[in-house]
């Protein structure tokens, strides 16, 4: 017979909480922190979407008939467009961790406190909470703004990124669009914060196990190419030693076929 225990806890959500003094739970993002998330998610889409090798044929004729030259997916409008109009969702992907301070509390990943409130449920133990259980992965009030006022900047900014991405690229966006443009003359501060991690942070964890995964994708791709080059060769080579084999084989039994065997009469 299972034991439950009871754990009363007294957390109150931003996203349902309607009692007075929910102002003290909810912060919602500055302006400095929306920039800079904005900034994050749009660095990591243009990164994602640079590795293509993709080319744009253009169907477009002049007046000799030659057609304008090819269009590089990474140079295209395309590109850029497609990464305005999916930036913003990207950050509903985001938690809020009010255990941790700061720009900081929002992250990817399962905050430590539901990390452990989801444990005890999975252990058997009984989690009384004024927010159903329904509502634990709910979007919380903090990240719905942050999407919200994400949107705002952009449309306010596009011009910026737009210069941006139409020049050499070479500065940091952040400190392009953020310290020179959204934030000029403003407080900064919530750029410069990072957060190192502590031990038993799930949303930490799951972030290490990635950039490791990526580390090693990376490392051993030269590797495993010529490991799987190697591979193909020697089945290539094995698989005509066996056609040529099987190929003698066939032409001597046709061989034996059409040549009659002359054999002496002997009499007895």
């Amino acid at each position: 017979m299972n034991v439950f225990i009871c754990v009363v806890l007294f957390l109150v959500s931003a996203a349902v909480a309607n009692k007075s003094g929910d102002d003290d739970w909810v912060h919602l993002p500055n302006k400095c922190e929306v920039c800079k998330f904005l900034s994050v998610e749009m660095k990591s889409a243009f990164e994602e979407t640079g590795k293509t090798k993709e080319v744009i044929e253009t169907n477009y004729r002049f007046l000799d008939d030659k057609g304008a030259p090819p269009i590089k997916y990474v140079k295209s409008d395309i590109r850029f467009i497609e990464v305005m109009e999916n930036v913003c969702s990207r950050i509903m992907q985001y938690n809020l961790h009010k255990e941790r301070d700061g720009s900081n509390r929002f992250a990817k990943g399962m905050s430590e406190t539901f990390s452990t409130l989801h444990n005890l449920v999975n252990k058997g133990v009984k989690v009384v909470m004024d927010i159903p259980y329904e509502l634990w992965n709910e979007t919380s009030a903090e990240v719905a703004d942050l999407k919200k006022q994400c949107d705002v900047m952009l449309e306010q900014y596009e011009e910026v990124i737009e210069d941006w991405y139409k020049g050499s690229q070479e500065e940091d966006l952040t400190t392009y669009l953020c310290e020179k443009h959204v934030l000029k003359g403003q407080d900064t501060g919530c750029l410069k914060e990072n957060w190192a991690g502590k031990k038993g942070d799930m949303a930490a964890i799951t972030e290490d196990k990635k950039k490791k995964k990526s580390k090693k994708k990376k490392g051993n791709d030269t590797e495993d190419g010529q490991k799987k080059e190697k591979v193909k060769k020697k089945k290539k080579k094995s698989k005509l030693t066996d056609t040529e084999t099987s190929n003698r084989k066939t032409e001597d039994e046709e061989i034996q076929k059409k040549l009659p065997l002359n054999q002496d009469k002997t009499e007895l």
